[in-house]
């Protein structure tokens, strides 16, 4: 099964686009909640590059690193990658009101469904402020 989660960017696709694929941009943005911080990112942003980022707990009780290869990229446009068995995918739409930012990706089979695009969303909602607070 796949989720999508999306979110509206009011900033131009080029800046939307640096802040998702730089690493120090990325520990700044990458926590699903208030208590969770990513203190590890690396980008090598090309096809058949690997990406890493360490998300942990801020009270240090748990940690996991998630980290994958990129499948295929278009530079302001598309990421396509792999992360262990399943893929993901992310859009970015230059519009009117902002850049669509789309990600979609393949469930895993642990943790509800609903969690898991709670998780996600809330992800790219922290991603979406961090790029209009810092223009």
């Amino acid at each position: 099964m796949k989720i999508t989660v999306e979110t509206i960017v009011k900033a131009p696709v080029a800046k939307v686009w640096n802040a998702y694929t730089t690493p120090d941009d990325i520990k700044k943005w990458n926590a699903a909640s208030d208590d969770w911080h990513t203190t590890k990112s690396t980008v090598d942003l090309r096809v058949g590059g690997a990406f890493t980022s360490r998300m942990e707990a801020k009270a240090g009780s748990f940690g996991f690193d998630f980290a994958g290869t990129y499948s295929k990229i278009i530079p302001n446009e598309l990421i396509e990658y792999s992360f262990g068995d399943r893929t993901g995918l992310v859009e970015f739409m230059a519009g009117e009101n902002g850049v669509t930012v789309r990600v979609t990706f393949d469930a895993e089979s642990d943790n509800p469904i609903k969690q898991q695009r709670q998780g996600w969303q809330a992800i790219l909602d922290n991603f979406g402020k961090h790029v209009e607070v810092s223009q």
